[in-house]
């Protein structure tokens, strides 16, 4: 008799060559445990080659899932199930699964071919290396070929269906219906009724084999876990990041301009967009980093939301543009999502690198407002917020976002229309006297929007420095400087128009503030927790608004006896922090492409306090 055992939480790494299918897998079963009503988190592992040597350690491919009937942060510090469907998956994965822990091993992957690329002398699963966890061979290939014998497909169109074999199995291990997958394979594979047919069938051989063989004597339940009412659905970040541009589009009742060359990991961004034209989105293209944020411009001077996206090595390539936009004080709205540099560096794996580049990396004084995502489903309410910013205060805004974020997923509760904060549009379409003035400016320093096409309001364009009032062309030293100064002022009086910096969790005042941005929230978030939990003085202080900080975030610090700020870099916010309020906080950083986890953290300040 099989028995059902309750589990608080679970973390499940699925691991093959990049060709086996884990993403698919990891993604169905994510949107399986999101609406089954547990919370989760996830952490996507791409080999950073397209099609590294199968067996090799370089194509290993990964989809890790962290899943529980209470909040989940982070995708986990440690694996509790490892599907390893060849030799090298195992080797790349062990040493993060837990000891005691489950591994599912497909045998068909540790012939000898598959242990010679991985670099095994002796198969693991034969050479007592397992012995401290509870490991179950199963010939997923052959059983999947078994289960398809009848099926018209080739073999090796049949083998690619073992990855099916798989979730089947997983969905059985914890008690899951397997509807949501068998309504997506009608979905997608309604006009081939073969690869129908197999995807199906393996996903029923892998459910099944649970139930009739004897070696699974137990199999396990995660509780729905408790969380606020309301509709909620599984999201990515570079999804969320596209709906919080077209929502903001729809709000301002302006036309978004999308303009980008693809760059890992921000192309998804494009592809999202490029489904909703019927939001008044147009998606552009270019053959270039630099013809991307040009066009970009463009749309910006001819009354469009412009926006551009990329990862790093793009950022620095439309630094000149960047410039000429703050120049011109033109709403344009630019997405990093930051990977593992320099120059192409690991494309495909996370790091928070781009910060300082982000500040400083344009020549002259230009000044950009920066924010930045910390979740999934946070990059909905930061690509929102900088279409505000921009389109209010007529200022490029640059949005900070990373692999990590952009590819995870998290249940969210998303918000309606009429939930989603007012954004206020000042297009001029006639002059206020008898001659338009176009850096005439507000109390804020806002210029007005003037777009072409209306009589009266033509004016001067380019990079050039600009006459105060009248925009004229001007090299008068004092001009200049008088220039410089209003442009910052400008960028940092946006501090009066963002929240104040608020406590994530923990006491207001205490021995150590964590403070952190970007995708160390999770982690950050779960360290302290359990500290707090164990009784130490510790908080968390998360920032979004990074360039102009909020307003009380000195004051904040100065409640900590220590500041410590993890970051994904070497040290990037710690330089403009010591910098800007005088603290001597401490950094902790990690540079290997990964996150920063919980336990990492929860060292380092029991370290700290010690100290």
């Amino acid at each position: 008799m099989k028995v059902t055992e309750e589990k608080d939480n679970v973390v499940i790494k699925f691991a093959g060559d990049s060709g086996d299918g884990m993403q698919l897998v990891g993604s169905q079963f994510t949107n399986n445990t999101a609406l089954f009503g547990n919370d989760l988190g996830t952490f996507p592992d791409f080999p950073a080659e397209i099609r590294a040597p199968q067996g090799t350690l370089p194509g290993v491919s990964g989809f890790q899932i962290h899943f529980g009937n209470a909040e989940i942060y982070t995708p986990g510090d440690t694996y509790d199930v490892l599907v390893a469907m060849n030799s090298a998956a195992l080797k790349a994965n062990l040493d993060n699964l837990r000891k005691g822990g489950i591994i599912i091993a497909n045998t068909s992957g540790f012939d000898s071919k598959n242990l010679r690329l991985a670099g095994y002398e002796e198969s693991p699963l034969e050479d007592g290396q397992l012995q401290d966890y509870e490991l179950y061979r199963i010939d997923v290939t052959k059983i999947t070929r078994e289960a398809l014998k009848e099926n018209g497909l080739g073999m090796r169109d049949k083998d690619r269906s073992k990855n099916m074999f798989v979730l089947g199995f997983i969905y059985w291990l914890f008690d899951r219906d397997p509807q949501n997958t068998l309504n997506f394979l009608e979905r997608k594979f309604s006009k081939l009724p073969d690869v129908l047919d197999a995807n199906v069938k393996a996903l029923k051989a892998g459910y099944n084999f649970g139930n009739i063989t004897e070696a699974f004597s137990v199999k396990y339940r995660v509780k729905p876990a408790k969380m606020p009412a309301g509709t909620y659905r599984s999201i990515n970040g570079n999804p969320a990041m596209a709906m919080g541009i077209i929502s903001a589009g729809v709000k301002s009742g302006l036309q978004v301009f999308y303009g980008t060359y693809p760059i890992t990991p921000a192309s998804d961004i494009l592809h999202e967009l490029a489904r909703h034209k019927n939001y008044n989105i147009k998606t552009y293209q270019a053959e270039d980093e630099i013809a991307a944020v040009c066009a970009a411009i463009g749309a910006s001077y001819g009354g469009n939301i412009g926006v551009t996206g990329t990862s790093g090595p793009g950022l620095a390539l439309k630094s000149e543009a960047m410039g000429l936009a703050v120049m011109l004080e033109l709403p344009l709205v630019v997405l990093d999502i930051q990977r593992a540099g320099p120059s192409t560096g690991l494309p495909t794996k996370t790091e928070q690198a781009d910060l300082l580049q982000a500040f400083y990396g344009r020549n002259g004084e230009c000044p950009m407002p920066i924010i930045a995502a910390s979740t999934p489903s946070s990059c909905f309410e930061v690509a929102f917020e900088a279409v505000r910013i921009a389109l209010e205060h007529m200022t490029p805004v640059l949005v900070l976002s990373d692999g990590y974020i952009a590819n995870g997923a998290e249940p969210w509760k998303f918000p309606k229309a009429d939930e989603l904060a007012e954004i206020k549009v000042n297009i001029q379409t006639k002059p206020n006297d008898d001659k338009f003035m176009p850096y005439q400016r507000d109390e804020r320093l806002v210029r007005n929007w003037a777009v072409p096409g209306h009589s009266g309001l033509e004016h001067r364009i380019g990079g050039l420095e600009k006459e105060d009032v009248t925009g004229n062309v001007s090299y008068d030293p004092e001009n200049h400087e008088k220039m410089v100064k209003i442009r910052e002022q400008k960028v940092e009086n946006i501090a009066n128009y963002i929240p104040d910096q608020e406590i994530e969790i923990g006491p207001e005042k205490g021995d150590v503030l964590v403070l952190g941005w970007g995708s160390t929230f999770g982690g950050i978030k779960s360290a302290v927790k359990e500290l707090n939990d164990a009784g130490y003085k510790v908080s968390h202080a998360h920032l979004r608004y990074i360039k102009p900080f909020p307003k009380n975030l000195g004051e904040l610090m100065g409640n900590f006896k220590k500041v410590l700020v993890p970051e994904i870099n070497n040290g990037q916010l710690i330089r403009i922090i010591r910098d800007k309020y005088l603290v001597p906080a401490v950094a902790f950083n990690k540079i290997k492409g990964v996150p920063i986890t919980k336990k990492e953290i929860t060292d380092e300040v029991k370290k700290l306090i010690e100290e």
